[in-house]
């Protein structure tokens, strides 16, 4: 690590690693890009699979916990992020959505031209290699594989029949033309493997020269000189050192670290630094405002005949399929099962759909079966399948507000899950939609008892309390560096940190409102965009 680089980027995650590839393509700059997690050297990243059980350890999830819900029986709720190069592109579903046309032009709506959908998507184009061939809507050559999963197991095919008696349309590309209907998602899977970002961007140019890539480091704060980033504190091999940026300082950290960056930094709510002895650059409202998440609900149904992810539910056999995918990179480990699903309105008259539901043909994996073992209480162990629901468009909003002047500790997450009665709403009928799928005629055949949460949950008021009970994250949270045009907006259209030069936020924060879709080529996308503005204007 130099003293000195053109850029660096903060944060190797989903945004981090593309924008590291980007600014470093041209030779005459220098790009230092931080990653607090460790290398990406585990080859179990690369297995598919694998995603459920990272999704519950440590080893690369910094395990987040939100503060008390309020709408949610006052339960703190379990927010998994990547720890580890690559970001939560290395742990997450892998799912490719890019979310709808009506979200983009939505934000164009808000004076933000030029981040409409038209406008937007020759950006997801650019980094895809979609194994589907190029179309209208896709494209080919670029450095993420994105692929039609076509596992044959009679209940994906099931689901979808499930979805046609429902009245909903099948829809062979949710990335298409249109998103609403049931059908099979694309994937950010190629040749058996998970291709995170760091995968897909940085393993092809880690010999630049002109790139150093530093992991295992804590950023402390961006310094400010006369209204201009000019350096960032970090602790590296514990020690802490200062590196000078040229032309710009470039935050990724994400939803949660990013807004704590800034207000480390100095901008951010006045009266909140001040009180934390932070000295204040930027009396700047927005930072931590505007959280959004996807609220989610899962139901679990018992089966008449074998599912696809029974016998993975042993420990020998999925100790076996494990070597299989690392060594043959083939096997049942290299695919993931979230590979149906549809997306569909709560309500008729709503402009685009707001509910999406994920469908597994099986009981989950985390409750492996090994001698001596005890299972949780309550757990199922027979053949089955599952599914969720999780509402699109929530009107909630949360923020995130730092507990201390001190970077190393974790800020205060608030999220408000489903403070507004028209969340409720909509996850009340999300509820009925998904049970509506599973006793479809297209089921009727393989459908046992249902198990979670059962019968018993019949009326409006049982469903509500069964939701405040249960709901959790689908890992989607977005929004806290807010783009806008006003001034309470953290970013401007170029995503330019309003009151200092030199200084963007680029991730999934910068996000006004949450896209209906998962939310990893979204954020993906808002780099590339990034990195295209960074480029132009120097």
């Amino acid at each position: 690590m130099k003293r000195g680089y053109d850029y660096i980027v903060l944060g190797g995650g989903s945004a981090g690693c593309v924008l590291a590839n980007r600014l470093s393509a041209d030779p005459a700059c220098n790009v230092l890009l931080v990653e607090a997690g460790p290398r990406d050297w585990n080859p179990l990243i690369r297995v598919p699979l694998m995603a459920g059980q990272f999704y519950r350890h440590k080893l690369h999830n910094w395990c987040y916990l939100t503060e008390p819900e309020p709408h949610l029986d006052n339960r703190r709720i379990e927010w998994p992020r990547g720890r580890v190069l690559g970001g939560s592109s290395a742990i997450n579903g892998m799912v490719y959505t890019r979310g709808n046309r009506y979200d983009y032009d939505q934000w164009a709506q808000l004076g933000l031209r030029d981040w409409s959908y038209e406008k937007l998507l020759p950006f997801f184009r650019k980094f895809e290699d979609f194994r589907g061939g190029e179309n209208a809507y896709h494209g080919t050559g670029g450095e993420l594989p994105v692929t039609r999963p076509n596992t044959p197991h009679p209940f994906y095919d099931t689901f979808e029949q499930a979805g046609l008696q429902s009245g909903l349309k099948f829809n062979p590309d949710f990335n298409g033309e249109e998103q609403e209907g049931v059908g099979r998602y694309h994937s950010s899977i190629g040749d058996g493997e998970r291709w995170s970002t760091a995968r897909a961007f940085l393993d092809p140019v880690r010999g630049r020269r002109n790139l150093d890539i530093v992991t295992g480091a804590s950023v402390l704060k961006v310094n400010i000189e006369n209204g201009r980033a000019v350096s960032v504190d970090l602790i590296a091999n514990g020690l802490r050192t200062n590196v000078s940026a040229g032309r710009e300082v470039i935050v990724s950290c994400g939803a949660i670290s990013s807004p704590t960056v800034l207000m480390h930094s100095g901008i951010g709510p006045q009266s909140d630094l001040r009180a934390l002895g932070i000295d204040v650059k930027v009396d700047a409202k927005g930072v931590g405002q505007n959280l959004q998440d996807h609220a989610n609900v899962r139901m679990q149904y018992s089966s008449k005949s074998k599912d696809a992810l029974f016998a993975l539910r042993r420990f020998d056999r999925a100790a076996l399929a494990l070597a299989r995918a690392v060594l043959l990179r083939s096997g049942p480990a290299t695919k993931f099962p979230l590979e149906a699903g549809a997306f569909l309105r709560s309500r008729p008259e709503l402009a685009a759909p707001d509910l999406q539901m994920h469908f597994t043909p099986g009981i989950s994996t985390a409750n492996l079966r090994y001698p001596f073992r005890r299972l949780p209480p309550g757990a199922y162990e027979g053949y089955g399948f599952s599914g969720n629901v999780c509402h699109l468009r929530p009107e909630s909003r949360g923020h995130i507000r730092l507990k201390s002047a001190d970077p190393r500790e974790r800020p205060a997450i608030h999220v408000n899950y489903l403070a507004t009665e028209g969340d409720r709403l909509s996850m009340r009928e999300g509820f009925k939609r998904l049970r509506g799928m599973f006793h479809q005629k297209a089921f009727d055949d393989i459908r046992g008892e249902e198990v979670w949460p059962g019968p018993k949950v019949k009326s409006d008021d049982d469903i509500d309390a069964f939701i405040r009970a249960n709901a959790a994250s689908i890992y989607h949270p977005v929004g806290t560096c807010r783009m806008g045009i006003d001034d309470d907006a953290v970013v401007d259209e170029q995503l330019r940190v309003r009151g200092v030069d030199g200084l963007r936020v680029i991730d999934a924060s910068i996000m006004p409102n949450l896209v209906s879709a998962n939310t990893n080529a979204p954020t993906i996308m808002i780099a590339e965009k990034g990195a295209d503005y960074i480029l132009r204007a120097h």
